[in-house]
């Protein structure tokens, strides 16, 4: 399998390394989205790769989705241009691979790179890291699954702060509340990813196929169901002066100034 511009393939023995190619904040699009679930549709055909790390080139893991937004800025605001919800279609496909993926979180992972980053089966990641669903600080509702995975994954109060608070993360407290698996210094993530995907891929492919989707068995479609809701939410959302205002004090860097309506 080849990789494209935005998207690297590489494969490592049994592992296989999907590197996304948009430094330094590596924002996503339908686009970018739609390349991974690809990827990962050709990977789950392939039995000689038994798992996958997923990682990032520059500064960031991955900022949040890119529509059209200024330069610099970091976090989830969507457009008006109706492709959230083919976007959110997407996610699902992610959500419904059959092989085992490990993320490795060397920088910020923001509002739905953070829902990528859930989106795997362990994160590895380092104390420079920063988690945060950052969606009620622009105004808005949490999108990419991550009102369903998010509380799963670190309990539902954990993931309630997460949300209320819109507070970012660091690598140890990430760690700490379950959100990461491994805590390492920053320029060893990507090495320790590897070595936790390598002892995954030393066991045999069918029985770990088979034991991975008894434990993830309806994923997918909870993720589907729950994507539905968060769009109709945004899409709402999405008109009220306090989203504008959001977005504003985000892109000015200071403290939104929200009136409710």
């Amino acid at each position: 399998m080849t990789g494209s511009p935005d998207l690297g393939v590489e494969t490592h023995g049994h592992v296989t390394l999907l590197e996304i190619r948009r430094p330094p904040l590596n924002f996503f699009d339908l686009a970018l989205i739609r390349q991974i679930a690809d990827a990962l549709d050709v990977l789950d055909k392939d039995m000689e790769c038994r798992a996958v790390v997923l990682a990032s080139q520059g500064k960031a893991f991955c900022a949040g989705a890119n529509f059209n937004r200024p330069a610099g800025f970091a976090g989830d605001a969507a457009s008006g241009d109706g492709t959230t919800g083919d976007l959110y279609r997407e996610a699902v496909r992610i959500f419904s691979n059959k092989k085992p993926v490990v993320a490795a979180v060397h920088g910020a992972a923001i509002g739905g790179g953070l829902g990528l980053a859930v989106s795997a089966d362990f994160r590895v990641t380092c104390p420079e890291a920063r988690f945060a669903a950052n969606f009620t600080r622009l105004g808005f509702h949490p999108g990419f699954g991550l009102t369903v995975t998010l509380p799963e994954l670190i309990g539902r109060n954990n993931a309630e702060l997460m949300f209320y608070t819109s507070r970012r993360v660091t690598g140890e407290e990430a760690h700490r509340m379950g959100l990461a698996n491994v805590l390492v210094p920053q320029d060893q993530v990507r090495a320790e990813a590897f070595k936790l995907a390598q002892e995954i891929a030393e066991n045999a492919p069918l029985g770990l196929m088979s034991t991975r989707a008894t434990l993830r068995a309806g994923l997918a479609e909870r993720v589907r169901k729950q994507t539905d809701h968060e769009l109709a939410e945004q899409t709402w959302l999405r008109q009220t002066e306090d989203h504008k205002e959001g977005i504003k004090a985000t892109e000015e860097r200071r403290v939104p100034n929200f009136k409710g309506r």
